[in-house]
């Protein structure tokens, strides 16, 4: 059981006569330390990293292999595939304190110090020597690679203010200012978008993966530094485009693919983990499941859409953002008419396409529609997809037979809750096929008018009836005329898939 704050060793006499001194002692490199802690929760069945959901099977064993050989390594994958939380969650696998000499920049070993400001220290302090403490979030460094990152940001310069005011000559290594990697010394450094280093940055990488020491300005000033490397990146900017020299991936010791989930209920409990929806209203809230499905599936159905760009990929954040916008819209109709209940309808995931048009990269196709177009069709198509599953046997030749009578409903997303169900309740059948989503007698006239929505939205959706925006949902007159004409074996069956 770790020591408190105030109980832990302050100088190097103490340390030496504290219970972590065995683990100072041992020469051990932070790759050491983690593959032991790793080892520990792996004998003790401890979930490795809390919040991952779907890599359980594929990315979390490869990573657990990359640090058990002790590799630095990459994440490729696209945006929003949790590649920078994950590498954040290493952290984890650190010792929950570490000493360091106190005062030095890059966290020198107490036993083993690699700059000239800890070696003199101790020579001068001996056992008086003071010593501070690292928390592992103090030992995480992530920077992300942009074009204009410099040497001097990533390995150091020397600071000619400093060798000013000490009076120091300017090749002396106490007059270094130390840059990113040093001051992960003893710790976790992660880069994001590797491949936007310039191409001479990553040379100056090549030393510290390979021999783990670094050169300042070009004095002779070695710094064997002790790192876990780790690096992401989009796969077709570390491949295709050759924005990573050679060299530098092949000291990289394993290259690791991540993915977006695989199935829809994978995405829907990250989605549901990730969206903030657990809000204080004065009003009960219920976010119905073919809501959530439907929200998930469009991220599914975009990722399949020619004209979205595959190279970019469909971020899990665009289900994320959508849920808490259709939640939004939901809560304003319930706070604007004092209705008793914020329960969202297919009607709000309409009105949060600005958080799929800004979350996509459409194709030259994709963009002769325009973005509202592409996600409108992403909606019906999702909606589709999860009506499906809920009607692919049922019958609705009696909601679909009012339509053809001529009858016609227009759905205002602003009319309340109750109202709206009155409205549904006079399409013939509607009400008594809602049995797939299991309402109660005493579900909500929220629950229920969004379940009939829904259904209507599905028959839209595989075009048995129309929708306008004039006349809302309908049977167009062509489509009446079309029913009385004889069909042929296969357009019959494609009727009766769904009745």
């Amino acid at each position: 059981m770790p020591l408190a704050n105030q109980d832990l060793p302050k100088t190097l006499g103490e340390l030496r006569a504290s219970p972590y001194w065995n683990q100072c002692a041992v020469e051990r490199t932070v790759k050491d330390e983690i593959r032991q802690n790793l080892i520990v929760k792996l004998q003790a069945g401890t979930e490795l990293f809390p919040g991952i959901i779907g890599y359980e099977d594929s990315v979390v064993p490869q990573v657990v292999n990359a640090v058990l050989a002790k590799h630095n390594f990459i994440l490729l994958g696209l945006r929003g595939q949790a590649k920078t939380r994950l590498v954040r969650m290493l952290t984890s696998l650190l010792d929950e304190v570490t000493p360091y000499v106190a005062g030095s920049e890059i966290h020198d070993h107490p036993v083993r110090p690699v700059s000239k400001y800890a070696k003199m220290l101790l020579a001068e302090k001996g056992e008086e020597t003071p010593i501070a403490w690292l928390r592992p979030v103090d030992r995480y460094v992530e920077k992300l690679a942009t074009p204009d990152v410099t040497i001097a940001d990533m390995i150091g310069d020397i600071d000619p203010i400093k060798a000013a005011r000490s009076g120091q000559d300017i090749a002396n290594e106490l007059v270094m200012h130390y840059g990113l990697l040093p001051r992960a010394n003893r710790g976790i450094f992660a880069i994001n978008e590797l491949p936007d280093l310039a191409g001479k940055i990553q040379v100056g990488l090549f030393n510290i993966l390979e021999e783990g020491d670094v050169q300042i300005k070009g004095f002779p000033v070695r710094l064997p530094l002790d790192l876990l490397m780790v690096f992401t990146a989009n796969p077709e900017d570390y491949t295709a485009r050759g924005k990573i020299i050679t060299p530098l991936k092949d000291r990289i010791g394993s290259e690791i693919r991540t993915h977006y989930p695989v199935t829809v209920e994978q995405g829907m409990a990250v989605t549901t983990q990730e969206a903030w929806t657990n809000r204080t209203l004065p009003m009960p809230v219920e976010i119905p499941d073919f809501i959530r499905e439907v929200v998930e599936t469009i991220a599914f159905v975009a990722r399949d859409d020619k004209r979205i760009d595959k190279r970019s990929g469909v971020s899990q954040r665009l289900p994320i953002s959508v849920l808490e916008s259709v939640l939004s819209n939901a809560e304003r109709r319930a706070l604007v008419l004092g209705d008793g209940e914020a329960v969202p309808r297919i009607g709000d995931i309409y009105s949060a396409l600005p958080a799929i048009t800004g979350k996509i990269e459409l194709e030259y196709e994709g963009e002769l529609k325009g973005g509202d177009v592409v996600a409108k069709d992403l909606v019906r198509m999702a909606v589709g997809r999860v009506f499906t599953k809920y009607f692919e046997d049922a019958n609705l030749n009696s909601v679909v037979k009012w339509f053809e009578l001529g009858g016609t409903l227009k759905l205002d997303e602003m009319t309340p809750s109750e109202e709206m169900f009155q409205q549904l309740s006079q399409i013939n059948g509607l009400m008594e096929r809602l049995r797939p989503f299991r309402l109660g007698e005493n579900s909500s006239y929220g629950m229920r008018a969004s379940s009939a929505e829904f259904v209507l939205e599905g028959l839209y959706a595989h075009r048995r009836i129309s929708r306008s925006e004039e006349q809302g949902f309908l049977v167009e007159q062509r489509k009446k005329r079309e029913r009385t004409e004889p069909e042929d074996e296969g357009s019959k069956g494609r009727r009766q898939q769904f009745q």
